[in-house]
């Protein structure tokens, strides 16, 4: 089944959730005062979705993979800064794992999907010869 709007795309629809519980977490406590870093991995989270949709409005796939490269780059970018908020005691050893365990799957997912479009075209291009 081919996706017609990247409202479709569970790669977008998992990357909201996960920008929802990073901004939840980031508005309590020292994190919520830390305004360095909670709006550098508010943008981080924000970014993961974004490219996820622009590259998708793109209608290209070559367009497409390198979006979605940035997006996993993003979501290892949100990774390395919940390790500097566990480092900081700004959250908990369960929130960190909880949004660890999820952002590492959809970088897994995105990365999963970069793979598919990569196949895709290479497929195309070995049938035109």
């Amino acid at each position: 089944m081919k996706i017609q709007k990247f409202e479709e795309s569970n790669i977008w629809k998992i990357s909201l959730v996960i920008t929802k519980n990073i901004y939840d977490l980031t508005a309590k406590g020292d994190f919520s005062k830390d305004y360095g870093l909670r709006d550098q991995i508010r943008r981080a989270t924000v970014s993961i979705s974004s490219n996820i949709v622009e590259g998708f409005e793109k209608n290209n796939n070559n367009e497409f993979v390198r979006f979605l490269k940035i997006a996993k780059g993003s979501s290892g970018e949100v990774r390395n800064q919940l390790y500097i908020a566990l480092a900081i005691n700004y959250i908990s050893q369960e929130e960190f794992d909880n949004l660890n365990t999820k952002l590492e799957n959809i970088a897994n997912q995105i990365g999963g999907f970069i793979v598919y479009l990569q196949k895709k075209k290479i497929n195309k291009e070995f049938l035109k010869k």
